[in-house]
């Protein structure tokens, strides 16, 4: 036996289209209900009528059959005057049949009966009351049993088949009727129904333009307000909550955007005022360990580690002011650039800085030309070639590629791939997150970094218009920068080099 079929998995999954399937349905049940209940009231009417036909035309003809009544003389052959043609009449004489015939035309015809026949016929008492009985010869018929003078049952019928035509005949106008109905109905229905359900359209459009809305960050404009908040209607206290619901989220998006541009402003506003203290600090430290006189040892010792902070402080508010700038929109240069002459230095700086690792370059033949802020890009290189060998233990190779693709519409960009232990699977979705460092797998931040590299190379990115992607597993990490080309910038198909 086949499962049932869940209503969430019919076809009809719209609430339109529910409403008016249900009404067409409702419609069709009653429809067959006033059916079945006025072909069965005329078809009773009509058997009823039948039978009082019946009674009205006695046992003359059955009468007439009886043979013992022409041996007698009392007549010259069977009674059909008043007959309708089709009247049936037979005798029963202990549980027997002896006579049966069928009012023709013209005059009565002999009925050839079937044992079948004969025992339904057999089967009618003589009560006077209708019964319906099949007769392989002649179908159905009504017929009536009395009692004969010499003992028998007298049987006389009619044809139920003038009341079956009848009942046919209403039950076609009933389809005919009812199925135009139908059809009127479900196309009015649908129409009424897309009447009453377009308050809730403009809800479900409103909550589509607010689900399509960055809402992760920034400034946020909420879309208009539904009109429809009758509180007398569903769909109306739908939309009152809704807009109250959407309300309570523009609150909570304002207050946060301007928790967002104080901290930036904050963030910008620190690293611009600390830049001079810094470079103070560094200017007196090494002031003092280039005096002439005689320093004790411990005392040069801290003086250096005072450069060696002030200095790593340094690039920590030049990088904390960079997001800043950058996370207020501000523009960047836009000038041709040379990445692959920008990848050459940054691989040339990283093989001096980890001469313990493997390189690997591949580049094209031809220089790739992009429009962007040199000194930003270069930053993106460095920043992610400097994770790959702060990150990764001594023998890692580490391999960079660049790449472009075809036609002005494609994109330009380079991979840092390396054979690492890997990025922690819990850091791999906040990797560019600020201050973000992982801890363990060969990847613990060692070397006294601010947790900002990462983060700035997919800020700038972001500035030019690209995005920076991560796929990373033990044995396998990669960092894609994907960069949009543009028309005229030069383009090349590329060719493996090695460095």
């Amino acid at each position: 036996m086949p499962a049932r079929r869940p209503l969430a998995a019919l076809p009809v999954r719209s609430l339109r289209a529910r409403l008016t399937v249900g009404l067409v349905i409702l419609l069709a049940l009653c429809c067959a209900a006033v059916g079945l209940a006025t072909t069965t009231a005329l078809e009773g009417f009509l058997v009823r009528r039948l039978d009082q036909q019946l009674s009205a035309v006695g046992n003359h003809f059955p009468a007439s059959l009886d043979p013992a009544r022409k041996l007698r003389g009392d007549g010259v052959g069977p009674d059909t005057r008043g007959q309708a043609t089709g009247t049936f009449g037979a005798c029963v004489l202990r549980g027997t049949v002896t006579q049966a015939a069928v009012v023709g035309d013209q005059t009565e015809s002999q009925v050839s009966l079937t044992a079948a026949d004969r025992r339904a016929l057999v089967a009618v008492p003589g009560d006077g009351k209708g019964r319906t009985i099949q007769l392989s010869a002649l179908r159905e018929y009504r017929v009536i049993g009395v009692p004969g003078p010499a003992g028998d049952v007298l049987i006389t019928g009619l044809p139920v088949e003038p009341v079956q035509d009848t009942v046919d005949q209403l039950r076609l106008v009933e389809a005919i009727v009812f199925g135009a109905a139908l059809l009127l109905t479900g196309f009015a229905g649908a129409a009424w129904v897309r009447l009453s359900l377009r308050p809730l359209h403009r809800v479900a459009a409103t909550a589509s333009r607010v689900a399509q809305l960055p809402l992760a960050g920034g400034e946020v404009a909420m879309p208009p307000k539904v009109p429809d908040t009758d509180p007398r209607t569903e769909v109306g206290r739908v939309g009152d909550a809704f807009n109250r619901m959407l309300r309570h989220v523009e609150e909570s998006l304002a207050r946060r955007h301007a928790s967002e541009e104080r901290l930036r402003r904050f963030a910008a506003d620190a690293s611009h005022e600390l830049r001079t203290p810094v470079a103070s600090i560094r200017g007196h430290a090494e002031l003092a360990l280039r005096h002439p006189e005689p320093v004790p040892e411990k005392v040069r010792h801290s003086l250096d580690r005072v450069r060696c902070e002030a200095a790593r402080m340094g690039e920590l508010v030049d990088d904390l002011l960079l997001l800043a700038r950058l996370d207020a929109g501000r523009p960047l240069a836009d000038e041709s650039v040379d990445l692959t002459r920008l990848v050459l230095d940054a691989m040339s700086d990283a093989q001096a800085a980890g001469p313990r690792h493997r390189w690997v370059l591949d580049l094209p033949e031809e220089p790739v030309v992009v429009r962007g802020d040199e000194r930003r890009l270069q930053q993106v290189l460095t920043n992610l070639l400097a994770n790959a060998r702060t990150h990764t233990p001594a023998g890692t190779e580490v391999a960079v590629r660049l790449g472009v693709g075809e036609g002005a519409g494609d994109e330009v960009e380079f991979l840092v791939a390396d054979d690492g232990p890997g990025v922690p699977q819990e850091l791999r979705t906040e990797i560019f997150e600020r201050f973000v460092r992982s801890g363990g797998d060969g990847r613990s931040r060692s070397t006294g970094g601010t947790g900002l590299g990462l983060a700035i190379a997919h800020a700038v990115t972001l500035a030019h218009g690209g995005r920076v992607e991560l796929t990373s597993r033990p044995g396998r990490t990669v960092f894609r920068v994907v960069l949009p080309r543009r028309r005229g910038d030069g383009l090349d198909e590329p060719e493996a080099a090695a460095v």
